[in-house]
């Protein structure tokens, strides 16, 4: 989204009643939590391809402290 299409909306959001304003804040939070669920989905289904293609480690967590200090 370009800044002058945020800085309208914002100015526009500014000049709506408080029940619009509260309306508005409730759709761009649901919308907001929809969009990181969605990502949540697409990375859990990348993990999951990795996975089975055997290209992912795993182990103990004392493993994956010693692989992560040897970085």
């Amino acid at each position: 989204m370009r800044t002058a299409t945020v800085k309208n909306l914002i100015d526009e959001f500014l000049h709506l009643p408080l029940d619009d304003k509260e309306y508005a804040t409730e759709v761009i939070k649901k919308q907001l939590i929809e969009a990181k669920r969605e990502a949540i989905a697409k990375r859990e289904k990348a993990v999951m391809a990795s996975f089975r293609k055997k290209t992912t480690k795993s182990g103990t967590v004392k493993e994956l402290y010693k692989d992560l200090e040897s970085d």
